[in-house]
């Protein structure tokens, strides 16, 4: 296997396999021979043919659930993911055991960028699915990487680490979770992991992974000569333009940052870290209404995620806009009490809306938090601790 393909390839499936139809019904145009003719379609490439035939059985079938299940699987292949999903959720309310259908739900999810319920899918999957079952290491792998994006690192760490140990040399796993290591505050137990298995290794993604760890370590001029070196042996491997950008921006270099960004959002428009400090830098600038799409995109990628919340909402605000910014506040205001910048502007926008008490009672938290912390900022510490970085399985197919 070529150096990059263990991330590209971060894991892969079993050969598709067809739903096949059941016997032949009488009559040239039956259901049954529909069905196999859409199939047919569907193996020679005609997908849209396929998906014409797929629904003409439904039409006279809607309850066949193998049917609904290549459709879903001819809509993915398509990236009409919201159809698929929509096709596989009718499927499995037909038949709630079927393994391979929420399998492919989950991954119809992933393509989506809709991280947590992918996450939800395959955390069902696994919980139902035999310790045998083939598509199983390739859903604990799908579930980590979903939960990397979704920053909960420790459930991570948890998944993986007896695969690590069974087997210290797979790539995928060390990358997965020595990122989740890092992430998480526990660099030198994820260097000790990356060093086993990228030692003296001259490829992008070794000097992605160290240039992550220098990041970590606050050594921007570091992080930034790997992330150049890597750039150079490989300047499409996906999130490094946004790993670099936060290198950039860590060392005051906004304008590059920025264009570091935008290199990674033209290759995935759906990189969270992109999006977010794309939006960040704009709203330094003052750039309100340039920075709302990233912003927008980064709370739909990550909906529990803090600082997004937090930044997209000081957007509203300042485009008078405070009853966009209340639910986003509230929500980050009850789930991270001690976010001090974030219960600040909530203040401020309780103010605006004329609810006076609402705004003396948060004026009054802020004010006892700085008597306690005066030297914790947490929100600004969110623009210094980059989310792991993360690859998708790019070859990931659905079965039918």
């Amino acid at each position: 296997m070529a150096k990059a393909e263990w991330l590209y390839l971060l894991m892969f499936l079993a050969a598709c396999v067809f739903a096949v139809p059941a016997a032949a019904q009488t009559g040239p145009e039956s259901p049954d021979a529909a069905f196999a003719r859409a199939i047919e379609l569907h193996q020679s490439g005609d997908i849209e043919g396929a998906i014409r035939g797929y629904e003409a059985v439904l039409a006279k079938q809607p309850q066949r659930v193998e049917v609904r299940s290549n459709l879903g699987a001819a809509y993915s292949k398509l990236g009409r993911y919201e159809e698929a999903i929509n096709q596989y959720i009718q499927a499995l309310k037909i038949d709630n055991k079927n393994e391979t259908i929420r399998f492919n739900l989950a991954l119809a999810y992933y393509k989506a960028a809709i991280f947590p319920e992918a996450a939800n899918e395959l955390t069902t999957f696994l919980a139902a699915a035999p310790q045998d079952l083939p598509q199983r290491k390739n859903a604990v792998l799908l579930l980590a990487d979903c939960n990397v994006r979704l920053g909960n690192y420790k459930k991570v760490i948890e998944s993986l680490s007896p695969l690590a140990e069974a087997d210290p040399n797979d790539r995928t796993v060390a990358f997965l979770l020595g990122s989740a290591l890092l992430s998480d505050g526990q660099l030198s137990r994820g260097q000790q992991l990356i060093d086993k298995v990228f030692h003296d290794e001259d490829s992008a993604e070794a000097h992605l992974l160290l240039g992550s760890t220098l990041l970590l370590a606050d050594d921007g001029h570091g992080a930034i000569k790997e992330f150049e070196r890597a750039i150079q042996l490989d300047p499409k491997l996906p999130t490094l333009q946004a790993w670099y950008g936060r290198a950039l921006m860590r060392m005051g270099d906004s304008t590059r940052a920025k264009a570091a960004f935008r290199v990674e959002l033209e290759k995935n428009e759906t990189d969270f870290d992109a999006n977010l400090f794309t939006g960040v830098l704009l709203r330094q600038d003052r750039q309100y209404e340039e920075a709302l799409p990233y912003l927008t995109r980064a709370t739909r990628l990550r909906p529990r995620d803090q600082y997004a919340r937090y930044h997209l909402a000081a957007v509203y605000a300042a485009l008078a806009k405070p009853k966009d910014a209340l639910p986003l506040l509230e929500g980050v205001a009850k789930e991270f009490p001690e976010f001090s910048e974030a219960r600040v502007l909530l203040a401020s926008v309780y103010y605006r809306l004329n609810r006076k008490e609402d705004g003396d009672r948060e004026k009054a938290a802020v004010q006892k938090l700085t008597a306690e912390q005066q030297a914790k900022q947490p929100g600004a510490q969110s623009n210094s601790d980059p989310p792991a970085p993360t690859k998708p399985p790019d070859n990931f197919e659905d079965q039918r």
